[in-house]
């Protein structure tokens, strides 16, 4: 008697990568990112990396995180029982879908930092975040620790992600500037950049979408259409330009003055060396940023800072003046009791007047700005353009993503320190004395 054997069932699953998919699909990095621009075909190319491995790993289990719940079921849920019915089960329940080869993917949101506790202690054998820009730094730092396993299965990260959001600075520190702090293995990380022009299968279908990008004022429609990182939706401080205010050592004229402007707390000392000139111009010649630091440490590293030149003050934080309930002095008085420091003095730390002044600084539409800013410096270089507008207040900047504040809250000091108003209430730039009264364009 014959045994009746069946043929196994061949599924095939439509659509072709384009060339920039295909690199993504190719990746082995530990942390591949994919994206840039609107359009790219981000999110199909993350649902068929899912599926390719399911298929290949038989029994491994992948995890898709996107912010809400409702956004997964419209992006990915829906559109993979579509493309991949056959062979996937769903349960509502467990946020998950099954394949007959024990293969799972499951599905989980994250809007806030309380949502992120749920999956501390989990272990995925492969994690994709799309959108990875509206997730923290913090929130993605779990979500690493979760990508473990005593399994022979791959052990990596995929996200998707466009320019702009909470967590804009730290993809672009990883996977654009590509510096990257201790313990990051610059090998572990790949950027494959796309733009709508790199698919031609939305181009060809939906040829006005392109055109719509392509009508977009110029800031959007360079982060929108062309991926580009120094500009996007949300930016709060636009007049930054890397091109114009970025300079070399060299240009900083003679007969300049120095002073220091410090932004402090024990997540982060912020402290900038600047310098002005007779004409009003603000050059910041150097920075130390650094986490961890006592008080006294912190104002160590200020003075190592100045030790080459001739500093006249340091301005920092009015809080500095508050006495601590822990030795019964303030931050000012243990600050400036360490060996060198410069006379301190008080910030004026009003928010909205001090980036509007500042702002002012960086103007270059009637010729050169006021402010320059040497190459030096990375880190206020990085995080000027990573301030987001505060969503309550339009005109002041948000406090979130927090890493990216200190050296910006820094400046803002710095800049407040050489401003005053004149019985007319206009503003003089060149303000000489920062001891005597300052107050600012705005009341």
């Amino acid at each position: 008697m014959k045994e009746n054997r069946t043929a196994p069932k061949t599924i095939h699953f439509h659509g072709r990568p384009n060339p920039k998919q295909k690199v993504f699909f190719e990746s082995r990095a530990k942390y591949t990112a994919y994206g840039g621009a609107r359009g790219g075909g981000k999110s199909w190319a993350l649902r068929r990396k899912l599926i390719g491995l399911c298929l290949n790993y038989p029994g491994i289990v992948c995890l898709l995180v996107r912010r809400t719940l409702p956004e997964l079921k419209s992006n990915h849920i829906r559109p993979m029982q579509k493309e991949y019915g056959e062979i996937l089960t769903y349960s509502e329940s467990e946020k998950a879908f099954s394949l007959p080869n024990g293969s799972k993917i499951l599905f989980g949101y994250c809007s806030c930092d309380r949502d992120v506790l749920r999956y501390q202690g989990q272990e995925y054998d492969i994690i994709a975040i799309d959108e990875a820009t509206q997730l923290s730094e913090y929130q993605f730092s779990i979500f690493k620790a979760c990508l473990r396993g005593t399994n022979a299965f791959p052990r990596r990260m995929y996200l998707t992600c466009n320019p702009g959001g909470i967590g804009h600075a730290w993809v672009k520190r990883l996977f654009i500037d590509r510096e990257f702090n201790t313990g990051e293995d610059p090998c572990d990380y790949l950027f494959v950049s796309a733009t709508v022009y790199d698919n031609s299968v939305l181009t060809s279908a939906d040829p006005e979408y392109v055109r719509s990008l392509e009508s977009l004022p110029p800031k959007m429609r360079e982060a929108w259409l062309d991926g580009r990182w120094d500009v996007f939706e949300g930016q709060f401080l636009t007049e930054f330009n890397p091109e114009i205010h970025v300079c070399d050592y060299s240009v900083i004229p003679n007969n300049v003055r120095y002073y220091v402007a410090f932004d402090y707390g024990f997540d982060m000392l912020a402290a900038l060396l600047v310098a002005y000139d007779r004409e009003g111009g603000l050059y910041v010649i150097g920075e130390h940023c650094e986490s961890n630091l006592t008080l006294s440490a912190a104002a160590e590293k200020v003075v190592a800072l100045c030790s080459s030149y001739d500093v006249e003050y340091a301005v920092a934080s009015p809080d500095l003046w508050n006495r601590r309930q822990d030795s019964g002095k303030s931050g000012f008085e243990i600050m400036q009791a360490v060996c060198g420091m410069p006379p301190m003095t008080r910030a004026d730390n009003r928010r909205v007047p001090g980036w509007r002044i500042l702002r002012e600084y960086l103007n270059s539409k009637s010729g050169e700005p006021r402010l320059h800013i040497c190459k030096n410096c990375p880190c206020l270089i990085r995080c000027l353009p990573a301030l987001l507008c505060d969503r309550n207040r339009p005109e002041d900047a948000s406090d979130e993503p927090h890493s990216v504040t200190h050296a910006p809250e820094a400046l803002r000091y710095a800049v407040m320190s050489r401003v005053c108003v004149r019985p007319n209430n206009s503003c003089d730039f060149r303000f000489p004395n920062p001891k005597s009264s300052m107050s600012s364009l705005f009341d």
